[in-house]
Formats: C-alpha cells, structure tokens, sequence
C-alpha cells in the first residue's frame, strides 16, 4: 500500500479509468491520481472518513458495471457523511486483498488511538507538508507556512522568538529534538495548565487523593481512590510517575481528552436504557424517501442509501413502490425525473445490512403504488427474502393491549402498510393507496399539483390479501381523532401526519396528542412543498412524543441560513415539525436527529421520557410549567469561558485564510425553551482561541433537550461559514470540565478539533 497500486476506478460502463492509490506514510490518509490538476488536499482521502471496506461486488455499481471483473479482484470503500462510494478492481485477487484487510487494520488502529495520539499525527501531518525541500529541517519561513496552515495568525516577533528558543544549535534551522520542542511549545494548553495547578500544588503532580478531589468537583457519581489509580494506569504517558501512582500533566491531559473526559457520558453510548417495553415508549430513527441520494426531482435512487441509512443507525426506511417492467415492482419518486430501483434490490439490501449495525427491529414503510399483481409480487419478495427476519404473524406471547418492545423484536423486520377491511371501526378504518396519495398531495405546492395520470395498474387502490397479511404491527389508518375510541386497544394502528397537520394538532390539542402517542405510533413526513429535500426541524414532534419523524437524506440548503429563519421568526410562526427526515440533507435538522440518537449505543431507539409514556400524563409542551432547570456554560477556568482547539481550516487553497471563530450554544426543546447565545469571535486564530464569556439558560423540559454547539468562522460582509458542530441530549452531557469532539457538516468527525468548557447544571 506505501508503494502505490494502479487500480481500475468505476463509474459506469463506459468509465472505467486506472488511478494510482498509495497510502501515505502517516497510515492516516490515501493520496490518489486525479486527471485534472487540483488542490494537494483534494488528491487525498481520510481513513477515518471511511465506514467500511467490502470486497466483492458488494455495491449497487460494481454489481451493475463491474460483472466482467471476477469478485475476488473487486473492493468498494464506503465513506461516513456523503461521499459517493469509490468501486475499484485490483490486477489481482491478492491485490485486492491487501487493499481490504490493509485498510481495514488501519480502521482499527485509528479507532484505538487516543486524542493525544490523533494530535500528534495532526501535527507531523503538516509538519511534512511545511517542509518544503523535504530535508527534515525546518527553516523560519517552513515554520510560518506551518502556523498557517494550522490555522493561527501569530505576530512575526513572537514566533520568531519561540523559533529562535527551540534552535538549540543556533543554525537558523530545526531539525530532530528542536522541532519535536517547537510541537510540544505549540502545542502548550495554558487553560489546562491553569486547571491542573488548582489541584496538584506545588509539586505539579496529582496523587491519588487530589485526583480524587478532582473527580468529586467533577460531579462523577461514585468517585473512589480505586478509580483514580485505575485512572492513572491508563492514562498517564511517565512510567516513573504510573509506578509512584501519580498523574503529571500529560497524563491530566490524556485523561480529559478521553471519551471519560468527553461531554457525552460514555455510559450512554451504550444501550443503557430498558428495551423491553412497548414500541410507542421509543424515539424511533426514521427516513423519508431513504431510496435518494440526491433531489427529490431528478436525483438518483440507489440501494446505497438505504445501507447508508441503516449504518446511521435507522429503523424506519420508506419505500415507494411503483408498477415496473416486466411484473417486476420499482421504488422511486412517482412522476419525477427520480430514477428506479427495483423493490427485490431493496429487501436483498434490507436483509444484507439491517442488522450491521443495530440488533432492533426494522420498520419497512410502504408507500403502494402498485396494482393486485405486483402487489403479490412484492409480498413473494418480502417473504423468500427476508425469510424468518420478517414479522408475519403476531407474536406469540404477546399482551393484545400494547405492541410489542423492541428486545422481543430482535433482528426482526416490521411491514407498514395497509390493511384489508377487518373488524375496524368508524374512526380506525384502514385507509385506503388512494386516500392517503390525495392526503399528501394537497400538502404539495409546484411539480407535484401537476400529476401525471397515475401510472400503477389499472386495481391501484385496492390491497391484495398476500401484502395485507404482512401488516401485522403497523397497519397504515387515518387518524380521525385523538380520543381513545370504544373496545379494545388498537395498539397496531400507525398514523401518517404531514407536519403541517401535526403541528396544527400539537398546538390545538397538545396533552391529547401526546397521550395518544403513548397508546399509537405516529409518522409524520415532511411537506411536499420542500422539493430540494429540505427538512424540518424534529423537535415539535418529539415534543409531543410522535415515534416515527422522517427526515430526507438529500441535499438542500444551508443549516445555519434555516436555523437563524427558525429562530427569528415570531413565535407561532416557527418552521419545523416532522420527526422522519431526508438522512441525505446535511443541516441542523440532521445535527439534531443524530444528536437525539447518539445515545443508548446509536441503536435507533430512545426511550422517551416519563412523561411521554404514561397513559394519563399531563404534560403538555406548549405549557410546560415553571423553569427548573439552569444550565451554565462557564469559565474553565475563570476567568476564561471556553476554548477551543485545531478547528479546521475552511479555505485551503488559501494559505494565509485564517478563520476568526466564535461559539454559539443552542437549546432545542418545548418552545419556552429554544433559545441562543454565542461569544464574540477571536480574530485569525483556529488553533487555539479563547473566549472569555458566560452562557446561561433556564429551562422547563429539561428531559426534551438538546444542547448543540456550533463554531462559525465569523464574517461581517456575509453569513458566517460554518465550522463544526456537536449536538447531544442534555440528560447525556456530564457536568464538570468537558471536552466536545467537533463534527463536520456531513457528520464526518474533525478530529483533532475540539472545544474545552465547564458545564454546570443545576435542578430546582
């Protein structure tokens, strides 16, 4: 891999091209040949950007345009956030096989390595860059064009003075020793040299007790002086020190920049929270249109967005199911330039990747276009191919009055869809293909007030008995009252609500919306009005305990632009709204729906709080009563509020473009709660900035919300270019001295960035 192979990159057909690959010395990044001349950093790709490697023709296009190549030379390396898949085929099996099991070792590796580890490549990274003539030494001007690129501003005097410090040999040049002092001046956190001295003294070393001390003022429920040994074990760098069971400052610094160190409580990144009870008790991850990667007009469909979809952690992907060619069933954007995929692709792709990376159940939402035919077709599909995956009839022991919990559905597939007419009710009759496409349809504005006639076959409309039999748990109704009609429990009734529709529920009716959520699954899509895929924002509807928001997974506009709408717009009057999402659609909306389901091990399931599951609750989030809670971002240490570190360069083909960051804080929950506030910016400094500011927020609903942190790079001419991005529940963020491992716009970690604050949060 270090010496570089030719391998055949494919894209279609007709494009098939050889490019070099060669991984780079740092094992961190793979440089590729590019026919037309770019920018370096756009010759390499990340290995922490990968997702997965697959070897054989275990993709949509090498399954399309690779059948000549035999599988053994065949590999296709998946990217986190939306990055297209790279299919590429070896000049031999073994090639193709060091290729895969190289990079998949290198995954590994980087996943183990330590914050303090990741830096440490960061900075040698540009180090080699910086090193123009490639001697291993570094001249002054080397070392200015390396404080550029890590994105800090420094007067000339001042960095030639710590240059001039480090040259030991007095030879205008660094080289061995005198650079690795120039990284470790660089590198000096004088924030947390502040915090350590507070507790280690004089000797400027922490024993047990002290270390102790310090996890007690951290609020770490449970702190005991064998955890502070065990924490000195693993995180300090001095042996002599680990001997004499003390912890020096490298080791403070390793430990904070820890996952134990994290903002996120690590106990919550696993499943943590009780799977055994019913589904309407959960935040479900849902997608809207999962088969697009791109506009809801023309964009393409592909099979890989439904495994992208499912590596995010997704339990709920709609399909939109249209009469095709040759009886076989196609999903895409009926009447849309969009393109086809046939539905057989779709539950092969169900089956192979469901499960890779949650064990709870699937929700298949189908969206039946078809005529009784193909209806049948796609039943014969759903049973072969997900054979005992697929939920087909009611389980066994299960309670009539509730459905069932997502333990007992373990790697188990659900069927949404409509069922044939049955001992229903009035008010729960199941509604009818045609009802509920006028339903959605007068939700649409633009192309879609123009349909085409309907091209499904000539019986669309009604249901064949062989799909109505696989609705089982999710029978597709409408929703004519929120009151609980008479008889029996009907548990299995899914309701499908535009957001407008939603929203104007939650605010006529809230507490009776959310105590029907907890008896009923509720989906709510976003409007047909957004045709570039824009989302909404979830919150509204989780407010009110909806299970199944859907979100796009295309891409539209900026996040930033759509927020500042949201937040300045009179109250009322507030965009948002539906819980499934575009998963393609990059934006604060996506931030906070993989912020809702960070935790509980990214499983896609959330239980959802208390008040949200009791069947006689009062809650009701347009009154939710009297603030509660303070939560307080503040100095740490005073008197400085927050700092942060490596943010990323933004123009890097402009090498002296240095970002001029700043930090705004938003709460997202019931109305009374969202709110802003942000620091001022620091000028031309991405290294290592400082604010010197407190940010304070009082909150009714603390259980709702999420805290999302964003660094723009500030501008006073245009809006400001976003930066990076965390966003987690409240109830997850650990008090104390913390650490945010930033995010890019597309979810991408941008490691090494972080930021460093002090949380406090205090309960009336």
């Amino acid at each position: 891999m270090l010496r570089g192979s030719q391998l055949c990159k494919i894209r279609s057909h007709t494009w098939q091209k050889e490019r070099l690959y060669r991984l780079q010395e740092d094992g961190l990044s793979v440089w590729f040949q590019r026919r037309f001349p770019h920018a370096p950093s756009r010759h390499i790709f990340l290995v922490q950007h990968i997702e997965a490697v697959r070897q054989g023709h275990q993709s949509e296009g090498l399954r399309r345009f690779g059948a000549a190549f035999p599988p053994a030379r065949c590999l296709t390396i998946t990217f986190r956030g939306r990055r297209k898949n790279l299919d590429l085929v070896a000049r031999s099996a073994e090639e193709a096989q060091h290729w895969a099991r190289g990079l998949d070792k290198l995954r590994v590796r980087l996943e183990a390595m330590s914050q303090w580890e990741r830096l440490d490549h960061w900075i040698h990274f540009y180090l080699h860059r910086a090193d123009s003539n490639q001697d291993s030494k570094m001249s002054f001007k080397e070392i200015k064009s390396l404080l550029c690129m890590v994105n800090v501003d420094v007067n000339d005097m001042y960095a030639y003075r710590l240059f001039k410090a480090c040259d030991q040999s007095n030879d205008e040049r660094l080289e061995g020793g005198e650079i690795e002092e120039f990284v470790r001046q660089l590198l000096k956190r004088p924030e947390l040299e502040e915090l350590f001295c507070q507790f280690s003294g004089e000797d400027r070393v922490l024993s047990t007790s002290e270390l102790l001390e310090f996890l007690k003022a951290q609020g770490e429920t449970g702190a005991t002086l064998a955890h502070a040994r065990q924490l000195i074990q693993t995180y300090e760098l001095h042996e002599t020190a680990k001997r004499h069971e003390l912890m020096t400052l490298d080791g403070f610094m390793m430990y904070l920049l820890s996952p134990e160190g994290a903002a996120l409580d690590p106990a919550h990144a696993l499943v943590f929270q009780d799977m055994g009870q019913p589904l309407t008790h959960y935040f479900i991850s849902s997608s809207h249109n999962t088969y697009l990667t791109d506009s809801q007009i023309g964009g393409l469909s592909s099979t890989e967005a439904y495994i992208r979809a499912f590596s995010q952690g997704c339990r709920c992907v709609e399909l939109d199911c249209w009469e095709g060619p040759g009886g076989e069933p196609v999903i895409y954007h009926g009447h849309t330039l969009t393109s086809k995929i046939l539905f057989r692709d779709v539950v092969q792709a169900v089956h192979d990747h469901a499960f890779e990376r949650s064990p709870y159940p699937v929700i298949l939402s189908l969206e039946n276009h078809c005529g009784l035919e193909q209806q049948a077709v796609m039943a014969h599909h759903l049973r072969t191919i997900l054979g005992d995956q697929l939920v087909t009839e009611v389980l066994g022991t299960q309670d009539p009055q509730e459905l069932p919990s997502p333990e007992h559905l373990k790697g188990r597939v659900l069927v949404k869809g409509k069922k044939l007419p049955g001992s229903w009710g009035e008010d729960s009759r199941p509604v009818s293909d045609r009802e509920e496409e006028e339903e959605e349809d007068g939700e649409a504005v633009g192309p879609a007030q123009h349909r085409a006639p309907s091209q499904a076959g000539p019986q669309a409309g009604q249901i064949s008995p062989e799909l109505s039999a696989l609705a089982v748990y999710c029978c597709a109704t409408r929703l004519q009252t929120l009151q609980p009609g008479p008889g029996p429990a009907q548990p299995c009734q899914v309701s499908s609500l535009s957001e407008r529709k939603a929203r104007k529920l939650l605010r006529e009716a809230g507490n009776s919306f959310v105590r029907h959520n907890t008896r009923q699954l509720t989906r709510v899509y976003p409007l047909g009005l957004r045709v570039n895929s824009a989302n909404y924002s979830p919150q509204e509807m989780w407010n009110v305990g909806c299970q199944l928001g859907v979100l796009w997974a295309s891409p539209a506009g900026s996040g930033a632009a759509i927020l500042r709408a949201f937040c300045s717009a009179p109250e009322g009057q507030q965009g948002g709204g539906a819980v499934a999402l575009n998963f393609q659609t990059p934006g604060y909306e996506m931030d906070l729906n993989t912020g809702r389901f960070l935790v509980n091990g990214r499983c896609g399931y959330v239980l959802k709080p208390l008040c949200l599951r009791q069947p006689d609750t009062a809650f009701d989030p347009g009154r939710p009563g009297p603030p509660n809670t303070t939560l307080t971002i503040q100095p740490c240490p005073s008197p400085q509020v927050l700092s942060a570190q490596q943010l990323p360069k933004l123009n890097t083909e402009k090498p002296g473009s240095i970002v001029d960051p700043l930090v705004r804080v938003e709460i997202h929950g019931v109305p009374e709660d969202c709110a802003q506030q942000e620091t001022s910016h620091v000028l031309n400094n991405g290294f290592n900035p400082r604010w010197g500011q407190t940010l304070q927020f009082l909150l009714r609903a603390p259980e709702l919300a999420l805290v999302r942190f964003v660094v723009e790079d500030y501008d006073t001419a245009s809006p400001n270019d976003f930066v990076g991005q965390f966003t987690l529940p409240l109830s997850s963020l650990k008090q104390g001295y913390r650490h945010i491992h930033l995010l890019a716009k597309d979810g991408a970690p941008l490691s090494p960035a972080t930021l460093f604050i002090h949380v406090c949060a205090q309960h009336s």
